[in-house]
């Protein structure tokens, strides 16, 4: 967990023509006071000329300081950059690459990331952006490794998300690296959202077709979570085999068998701690993680949590 001082400063970096979601993502997480939420960041807005600024809504969002505000801020977040194509100004290439020297953490939202690969931080590192622009990110910039299939990568010093939604699960996941993943529930479960999506899920999954061949295998395995199901035996479900199976899962459902069924397991684990006041052995035997300790370790694996954690939270009353 990261430590700062009682005041965060966020500010985000926006220009014409600045979307109004991604912006959005930020001001959600990072900028809204929430009754009961203790409140760790204060949030600003920036841009190179003060003044009026265009959105991508139609509409003009007038923002009153300009890159000074980056001077002392502890994270600033890139919101998009459109059009991609448009250069870094000096102005604004001094000034972010001024802020990750004295220490600022460096974000990007989405086709943020062409701003921050402008100014070189990102030579030599992996970094990701919406699936639809990353051959021009890998193109424009061969230095960068780009991984089109994360939702976000975060180095510390800089961090990139995928298309706009996984700009919010950057933001949540920043919360929970400075202030523990708890907090990041308590503001994700405000929001009405699943507190961690893993950084490394697909941006997208390819839908299950009607008619499909895996078509009554995904229905059945759910139906018998408490059992000690493997691939193998999903396999043999379908009568064919692990490779064939691991090919029709990638192809269809974007995933693994493997990793597929323990998603629907701690999918399953979430809802009984939600629902039942069952304590976390028996809800382990019952999604088929057969002890507490390994339902906590795939739990947090994926939740980013503690089961514990997660039923103060989520609990339904």
């Amino acid at each position: 967990m990261r430590y700062f001082s009682a005041v965060h400063r966020v500010v985000a970096l926006v220009r014409p023509v600045q979307s109004t979601f991604e912006l959005g993502c930020a001001v959600e997480v990072f900028g809204t006071e929430r009754a009961r939420v203790p409140q760790h960041y204060e949030f600003e807005v920036c841009t190179e000329a003060p003044g009026r600024v265009q959105t991508t809504a139609g509409y003009a969002i007038h923002v009153s300081q300009g890159l000074a505000a980056l001077d002392s801020a502890d994270t600033v977040i890139i919101p998009g950059w459109l059009p991609v194509e448009e250069p870094l100004s000096d102005g604004v290439c001094r000034a972010l690459l001024a802020a990750h020297t004295r220490g600022a953490r460096l974000v990007t939202i989405c086709s943020g990331v062409f701003a921050l690969a402008r100014t070189g931080l990102l030579d030599g590192r992996s970094a990701t952006t919406h699936w639809a622009r990353a051959e021009q990110l890998r193109r424009e910039f061969p230095r960068v490794r780009v991984e089109p299939d994360r939702l976000y990568v975060d180095h510390g010093d800089v961090a990139t998300s995928a298309g706009a939604g996984a700009g919010i699960d950057l933001c949540l996941h920043l919360v929970g690296q400075d202030h523990g993943a708890t907090h990041a529930a308590l503001v994700a479960r405000h929001m009405v959202l699943p507190p961690h999506r893993e950084s490394g899920r697909r941006q997208y999954a390819t839908p299950t077709p009607p008619g499909d061949v895996l078509d009554g295998l995904l229905e059945w395995a759910v139906e018998r979570l408490e059992k000690p199901l493997s691939v193998d035996d999903l396999a043999a479900h379908l009568g064919v085999s692990p490779r064939t199976l691991a090919r029709r899962f990638a192809d269809r459902l974007g995933t693994s068998p493997g990793t597929w069924l323990l998603s629907r397991r701690v999918a399953a684990a979430r809802a009984l701690l939600e629902e039942t006041e069952l304590p976390v052995e028996a809800i382990a035997a019952r999604v088929g993680l057969t002890s507490a300790v390994n339902l906590r370790r795939r739990f947090r694996d994926q939740v980013g949590t503690t089961p514990g954690a997660y039923r103060r939270a989520f609990r339904i009353s």
